[in-house]
């Protein structure tokens, strides 16, 4: 059996450390990941400082992260889309509630997966790019096709084109660059944000229209621009795209509905030690005030939102449409790339934390990397 070792999440608010951990077989419809690159993201981060609150079903000793490639080693019974040797990404799905497992967390050198949130990739595909993906790509599905959502039509290889627009602010983001591509392969048009240095990048990724989000007149600049047009909804990422989109969007025609992406207070800044309170007393008080004000706002102008949940697509239709049914051809056929591009900053599991300092620090149109 071979020898795995995992970064541990040995407590609540602990320092993240590397140590042996058991490598375990799969079960029915699960496979097994040799990991040779995980990403990270602020959930990440965010489940060692908050994870209490965010995530307080989390057992410990944990294992965190959700951005994996690799190479299948082992798949359990009813699995006969994916073969041992093959080449994949996926999504480690252990943070969330309905698995919590710490066999299912990224950061390990074997990686428990469910079979129907994996995708073989190509063979020319680096499996740093590749690990860029999945919680991104997760969370755009889970905003765009979700019925409770903006419930949009399923991405195809020839899709019929709806005549919708779906905005999307952020549009340069790891969110954002897999939802712009979505919701083109879906067909309809994407206007989006950004700062002007992105114009080109997210349009290469298919919007038609790139507004500055930093503008004075960029809320009535995108009410114009969609003048004329059905909008299909509106995907909300980072600070202050909430507030804006619910203004956009009430001022269009269409599905007047808003998937927020981003809560409107920052807990980047509060440690997991001392000092703690003093930073997260004023950042939960922001965080209830930000979603008051959001409802009340939305109320006021006709306007539906709700907060996305990354990993809620595994247990619904939208995880096998992505994965299974559309990404795996798209990738070969190279009408979808990894986006953003990423950033390797180390090799070994003892690079994660520092991966994931650097990001709080601030990380644009990229995405950060460590390969095993």
């Amino acid at each position: 059996m071979p020898e795995n070792k995992a970064l541990w999440l040995n407590a609540k608010r602990a320092p993240l450390t590397v140590g042996p951990a058991p490598y375990t077989a799969p079960r029915a419809d699960e496979i097994v990941v040799r990991v040779r690159a995980v990403a990270v993201n602020p959930m990440d981060r965010l489940q060692q400082t908050m994870g209490d609150i965010f995530t307080p079903w989390m057992s410990y000793p944990f294992v965190v992260g959700s951005d994996v490639a690799g190479e299948v080693v082992e798949v359990g019974s009813g699995v006969t889309r994916l073969r041992v040797g093959d080449r994949v990404l996926g999504f480690a799905a252990g943070s969330d509630k309905q698995r919590n497992r710490a066999a299912e967390g990224a950061f390990q050198d074997y990686v428990v997966l469910l079979a129907h949130m994996v995708a073989p990739i190509p063979d020319a595909m680096p499996f740093e790019d590749a690990a860029v993906l999945p919680l991104g790509l997760s969370t755009a599905a889970c905003g765009l096709f979700q019925k409770d959502f903006l419930a949009m039509n399923a991405p195809s290889a020839a899709p019929t084109r709806t005549g919708k627009t779906l905005l999307v602010w952020g549009g340069s983001t790891s969110v954002g660059s897999n939802a712009i591509q979505l919701a083109v392969a879906a067909g309809y048009d994407v206007v989006t944000t950004a700062s002007p240095r992105n114009f080109a990048y997210v349009k290469r990724l298919g919007a038609r229209e790139a507004f500055d989000y930093r503008s004075k007149t960029v809320i009535s600049d995108i009410v114009s621009a969609l003048r004329g047009r059905e909008i299909a909804g509106a995907l909300a990422i980072g600070a202050g795209s909430a507030a804006a989109c619910i203004d956009i969007v009430s001022a269009c025609n269409g599905n007047r509905f808003v998937a927020l992406a981003t809560p409107p207070a920052s807990f980047d800044n509060v440690p997991a030690g001392r000092g703690r309170l003093r930073r997260l007393v004023p950042a939960m008080a922001r965080m209830i005030a930000g979603n008051i004000t959001l409802t009340l706002k939305a109320q006021r102008k006709g306007v539906r939102t709700k907060f996305i949940w990354g990993s809620a697509l595994i247990a619904n239709e939208v995880g096998p449409m992505i994965f299974e049914a559309f990404l795996p051809t798209a990738l070969a056929e190279a009408r979808f790339v990894a986006a953003p591009s990423p950033t390797v900053i180390g090799t070994g599991l003892a690079q994660v934390p520092a991966a994931l300092e650097r990001q709080r620090l601030g990380v644009f149109a990229g995405k950060l990397v460590v390969t095993l």
